[in-house]
């Protein structure tokens, strides 16, 4: 469900025309829909009801500073895999014991700056991270609360690129030495066990993977309690799909969801954190863009649009699809054609979709991709000394610039020349 629909022939984001904001603010931009936003994080707070439960969001998939004020006011907690992260909820006014901090790469700035401004805990990664974090915190006087990940060796069924829960990813612990790992944490200073971490993947279409990799922890869970651990919080990850072309079959509710983690470990007497980002963010932002140039060619024939691959790069990094749609509803049976949709990077992988049957359309004449709410400006880039695009929140009938477009005069002098030259 979202809340960009057609009205009197014309798309609208909750109340605003498309092309009311265009006309202000220029294409191409990123539009959110707070209503929709609100909808999808409460979609999670009804799927977990009678858990005790945290839902962070997954920064990484959107992480605009309105955005984690809107959530956060809501309750969210965040899932955040950087220093930079963690500085931007603390900025949005999210308190650190509802924020958790994922990630492979953690460094010893990065732990002081969050044992120092408050931490619900760590997911852990791999043994040379938990000793690290034990020198940090011991030599701050402070104890880092932890979970483990550990890596189940489950197939998410979803992109390689990011799949995370298979042997030979780069993510968390095998799940067969966790026990071994767990007693030489509960043995270093500065660190308290506080749970279990797992997390598959992004984008899963299907509950299996998600269950499989649920009761494998479940076991780890009652196995490392007879050990003498303390394990009173399961992370169990983000990942759960949207439905990113709207003739496709759609993904698992989150009442599903919920339904299934409830009944693999809702009787362990546990706190349950789940980590969506894309399934919140995703459908609830689009990214508008006018057409430059409709451009006939030898059998193929191009729409060159004044977005780009720096603007939304899920298309050329993954293969990714998404719907596009023109902003002036077509005609009712109005004849279709098929265009490559293009961008106008000097790239070859500068493109958004090939063949994609399209109403006619001319110079001028805007388009939205939708579900692009999440990886999309946060994947950003000024490559071709492009800047970075406006993003846009809409409330009801009014809406507000939340991210402007720089000028190339800011870009630029974000650059210094040594004295030398």
């Amino acid at each position: 469900m979202d809340h960009f629909i057609y009205q009197n022939g014309e798309l609208h984001a909750e109340g605003v025309p498309l092309r009311e904001i265009a006309a202000q603010v220029g294409t191409p931009f990123y539009c959110y829909s707070q209503a929709t936003l609100t909808r999808h994080y409460q979609l999670f707070e009804e799927a977990l009801d009678g858990l005790d439960n945290t839902i962070c969001f997954a920064m990484k998939s959107n992480s605009n500073q309105a955005v984690l004020k809107l959530l956060g006011d809501l309750g969210a907690g965040m899932d955040v895999v950087s220093g930079g992260e963690y500085a931007r909820a603390k900025a949005a006014g999210v308190p650190g014991e509802r924020i958790v901090f994922s990630g492979v790469g953690k460094t010893r700035e990065e732990m002081a700056m969050a044992l120092t401004g408050g931490i619900r805990q760590f997911n852990v990664e791999s043994v040379p991270e938990l000793e690290v974090l034990s020198q940090v915190a011991a030599s701050l006087g402070v104890t880092a609360p932890i979970t483990l990940r550990v890596n189940p060796d489950v197939d998410a069924k979803t992109h390689e690129k990011i799949s995370t829960g298979k042997k030979g990813d780069k993510f968390g612990v095998p799940i067969d030495w966790a026990s071994e790992i767990y007693g030489r944490a509960a043995k270093l200073p500065g660190i308290e066990v506080v749970g279990i971490d797992v997390h598959i993947g992004s984008q899963l279409t299907d509950l299996e993977p998600f269950e499989t990799a649920y009761r494998k922890v479940a076991k780890l869970t009652k196995q490392l309690r007879s050990e003498g651990h303390t394990i009173k919080r399961l992370d169990l990850g983000g990942g759960l799909g949207i439905p990113y072309a709207r003739s496709n079959e759609a993904p698992p509710l989150p009442l599903d969801y919920g339904a299934m983690v409830k009944r693999v470990v809702g009787d362990l007497d546990v706190e349950v954190e789940i980590e969506p980002g894309r399934l919140i963010s995703g459908n609830a932002g689009i990214l508008v863009a006018g057409v430059i140039y409709v451009k006939q060619g030898d059998g193929t024939d191009f729409l060159i649009l004044d977005a780009a691959m720096n603007d939304l790069i899920r298309p050329a990094m993954y293969g990714a699809h998404h719907d596009i749609v023109p902003v002036v509803e077509p005609a009712p049976g109005v004849e279709q054609s098929p265009y490559d949709i293009v961008g106008p990077i000097c790239e070859s992988g500068d493109t958004f979709a090939k063949t994609r049957s399209m109403p006619p359309l001319g110079p001028g004449d805007l388009v939205a991709f939708r579900s692009a709410g999440a990886y999309g400006a946060v994947m950003s880039s000024e490559y071709n000394s492009r800047p970075l695009i406006p993003e846009v929140l809409v409330h009801e009938d009014q809406f507000a610039v939340i991210r402007p477009r720089p000028t190339y005069e800011e870009m630029i002098n974000r650059d210094s020349i040594p004295q030398w030259l």
